[in-house]
């Protein structure tokens, strides 16, 4: 029999109910929030249990009473009168080894669970499809107790069919949210052949080594006992937004490696062309109300190929000349008037006349791409990295926007190619895209929401991060199968996304280290507090 650590405490203030029960335990023995205990039960079963908050209890009637049993408040006295006092451990019940769930006997012995209980208790033994997304750590202040356990997902709660798409959160470094966005993509790369990935490096330079390995090897013994290679990432493909001088991106990449990679044929820079890039133009105007549609109809005119105004239009330099015609006074149209078209001329002008990502007729130099060229033609297993760091918010959100149509477009057969199973889209900085804020009629937000809701369907998962998961569109935080929350705030922990979330747990939120997260998916049966080691890849040190 496992070792009692203490016994069930009924009473009328606390009794046992079905989901719930009490135990006391001498005040030294250390537990943990998350710990999972097991109780004899009725019937030769056993029901587990997860620690969820711990109380220190004594005889003491009142804060007075202890107030004069040290001599009338006395601090210098060294032995106080004695207290009688133990902890009082709230447990809630995840499983029952016969599916008993009357609530546990007053006095049933209560005992800590072996590594293969705890699988039992959580769910875990039930995976398949194994998809290692971290490890649990029991016991821990007990050296000749304390359990290492490697925590799966099942692959199909997460990359379809059962269920798909996964939201992280927490604040911004602190909470690690894309290391472990690409710890689990590791875990994909590795596991499962049929799935590629498209990154989006948002800040800084942090994803843009993906393909060279840490050199700090400290975690390799942890993802050999998760049943992972502490190798880099594999196939890897970079691609940055072209800079005005040659051989440049514009990108956080220092210049260096800019050079080794483009001599690697590892990175191509992309280029926007009138003639087919012209229908994402609507991408540009993601931050913008356009309650009276009128935006809208400018951008259907111009892509319109029998418009008198735009069907000899071949390039950036023609199409802002026209757009400038149509926005002097008394040009406009009578469908469009001249104000929307100054409107429409400003938000252009501010993206394209300068940017020498938008460039002529065709792509020329050989280390020069188009993203749509490049992305239908997306292998299995390849990992592409687009780097839009150092764009301006609403070029950010062109470049997102743009390659979101074309894995659709790719994923619905329009380009008569076979793609792979399974394409992962990850992109950090989740609210500026798919915010509460955001414009109902964002043409960003529709994308977004459509993969959501039907991405499960084609093969398309989205990873999406973000410091803050109450700013986030509820369609999308709702269809994520798999929620992560890192380390947050007071004010995060009291809005209604983490009312379901035990208040001890709240407060564990708030003091989270780097490579902890509390994970939630259907196939767990409570919420989990996993660790997950250090990134593979190269981290940039400042």
């Amino acid at each position: 029999m496992s070792e009692v650590i203490g016994r069930v405490a009924a009473t009328e203030k606390f009794p046992a109910t079905m989901d719930k029960f009490y135990f006391w335990t001498d005040a030294d023995f250390r537990l943990n929030a998350f710990d999972v205990v097991k109780v004899a039960h009725i019937e030769d079963s056993y029901s587990f249990g997860t620690v969820e908050n711990i109380f220190h209890i004594t005889d003491a009637k009142s804060l007075l009473t202890n107030y004069i049993s040290c001599d009338f408040g006395d601090t210098t006295i060294e032995a106080p009168t004695l207290r009688i006092g133990m902890n009082c451990v709230e447990v809630a019940v995840s499983f029952n080894t016969k599916n008993i769930y009357t609530p546990v006997k007053n006095d049933s012995p209560v005992m800590l669970a072996s590594s293969t209980e705890i699988e039992i208790a959580l769910g875990l033994d039930k995976i398949k499809n194994k998809l290692p997304c971290g490890y649990l750590r029991m016991y821990e202040g007990h050296a000749s107790r304390e359990i290492f356990l490697p925590v799966n997902l099942d692959s199909q709660f997460i990359l379809g069919s059962e269920g798909a798409h996964l939201n992280i959160s927490g604040i911004s470094g602190l909470a690690a949210k894309t290391s472990y966005a690409m710890f689990l993509m590791k875990s994909v790369q590795e596991k499962f052949s049929d799935c590629a990935f498209v990154i989006f490096n948002v800040k800084g330079k942090d994803l843009l080594a993906l393909h060279k390995p840490n050199e700090d090897t400290s975690a390799a013994q942890i993802y050999e006992r998760l049943g992972l290679s502490s190798a880099p990432f594999k196939n890897v493909r970079y691609y940055a937004p072209k800079n005005r001088c040659d051989n440049q991106v514009t990108s956080y990449l220092p210049q260096e490696d800019v050079a080794e990679y483009l001599a690697a044929d590892l990175l191509k820079r992309f280029v926007y062309v009138y003639e087919d890039d012209r229908e994402s133009l609507e991408m540009l105007f993601a931050d913008i109300d356009d309650t009276t549609q009128t935006m809208d109809s400018i951008i259907s005119k111009i892509i319109d190929p029998t418009d008198y105004d735009f069907k000899d239009i071949s390039t950036w330099e023609n199409f802002l000349a026209k757009v400038n015609d149509l926005a002097q006074k008394g040009s406009g149209s009578k469908e469009i008037s001249v104000l929307s078209w100054r409107k429409f001329k400003r938000i252009v002008n501010k993206a394209i006349k300068t940017d020498p990502m938008f460039v002529g007729r065709e792509v020329h130099e050989k280390l020069e791409c188009r993203l749509e060229d490049e992305l239908k033609h997306i292998a299995n297993g390849s990992v592409s990295v687009i780097d839009i760091a150092k764009l301006g918010s609403d070029k950010q959100a062109f470049v997102f926007g743009d390659v979101l149509k074309t894995i659709y477009k790719l994923k619905l057969g329009e380009y008569d190619l076979v793609p792979p199973s399974k394409i992962v889209i990850f992109v950090d900085e989740m609210n500026k895209f798919a915010s509460k804020d955001t414009a109902k009629s964002s043409p960003i937000l529709r994308e977004i929401l459509d993969v959501a809701e039907r991405g499960r369907s084609l093969g398309i998962i989205l990873f999406g991060a973000e410091q803050f998961r109450s700013n986030i569109h509820g369609r999308v935080v709702g269809n994520c199968s798999t929620l992560a929350f890192g380390r947050t705030n007071v004010l995060e922990t009291t809005t209604k996304d983490y009312s379901a979330i035990p208040a001890t747990y709240k407060n564990i939120l708030t003091r989270l280290e780097q490579g902890e997260y509390l994970i939630q998916n259907p196939v767990f049966r409570s919420l989990l507090k996993v660790n997950f080691p250090k990134p593979v890849y190269k981290q940039f040190k400042d």
